[in-house]
């Protein structure tokens, strides 16, 4: 529990540990015990079939929403599925008060499907700078983890994401352009060019690893939802990497932003990516 005079960056110099137990024990309580063990009844659809929601992310959520809520008194909490029932809610990353920004299950299809490639993803942001943030892999037993200033790590090892090596494609995970604006479309299909790889994206919390671990050089992505984001982008910066958006700005967790938009490894890479992605504008 924070303290009456404690600043938030004294607040996760003495509870980032604790935010860390809080997520490992919703996995542990939540996720986990539904991994390939989901009944068709714990399992329903949002927007359409490709957009998947579980029993395991709303008890997850449920759970952190309480247990960080009362690390950080006066905080508050946007979570996917929280906002997905009442969209208002999105609203408070524009506010004065700390907000924790949750995606219980990122990658939801993939955790559906049994596949352990999904993540909890947790933020801790203030008047729309995001100060630290959680990558939890629990399948994989994986935790990485940032804060602004002081470094992004993986199980207690630095991170450091490094230039791509020269004279070879760079490997851009993407989202699939049948599932953005014909305008985003446009620009997406600009990096199906000479000198890049792109793929489609998996768990987007999985992908800004692999960026930050330097495994992966850059991502490019046409939506903005702040819980698929947040976390990553501070990993990503933390290793030394970079985000643009299509108007050469850094990504806004608060929103607003021209997109699509790239987080790459450098910032090279990050203005390469970016160039192409305004070829059609």
């Amino acid at each position: 529990m924070i303290e009456d005079t404690e600043t938030i960056d004294e607040f996760l110099d003495r509870c980032a540990v604790d935010v860390e137990e809080a997520v490992r024990k919703a996995a542990e309580a939540e996720i986990l015990p539904r991994f390939r063990r989901l009944a068709e009844h714990e399992v329903d659809q949002k927007s359409g079939p490709h957009d998947l929601v579980t029993d395991a992310d709303r008890l997850a959520e449920l759970r952190l929403t309480e247990d960080l809520g009362a690390l950080l008194p006066g905080s508050v909490v946007v979570g996917e599925e929280a906002v997905h029932a009442d969209p208002a809610t999105y609203a408070a990353l524009q506010g004065d008060a700390p907000v924790w920004i949750v995606d219980p299950v990122d990658g939801t299809r993939q955790f559906v499907h049994g596949d352990d490639g999904f993540c909890t993803l947790v933020a801790l942001a203030h008047r729309g700078v995001v100060l630290a943030s959680w990558t939890y892999a629990a399948a994989r037993d994986q935790l990485a983890t940032a804060v602004r200033g002081k470094g992004a790590f993986l199980d207690g090892e630095r991170l450091f994401a490094g230039p791509p090596a020269p004279g070879r494609d760079l490997v851009v995970a993407t989202s699939h352009p049948d599932y953005t604006t014909d305008e985003q479309k446009r620009a997406l299909c600009a990096l199906w060019t000479d000198g890049l790889a792109p793929r489609p994206c998996g768990s987007a919390g999985l992908e800004y690893l692999a960026v930050a671990r330097g495994e992966l050089d850059a991502v490019a992505f046409s939506w903005e939802a702040a819980w698929d984001h947040a976390a990553g982008l501070l990993l990503v910066e933390e290793a030394g990497g970079t985000h643009l958006t299509r108007a050469g700005e850094p990504f806004r967790v608060t929103g607003g932003n021209v997109l699509p938009f790239t987080a790459a490894r450098d910032a090279a890479t990050a203005e390469r990516v970016a160039a192409l992605l305004r070829t059609t504008a």
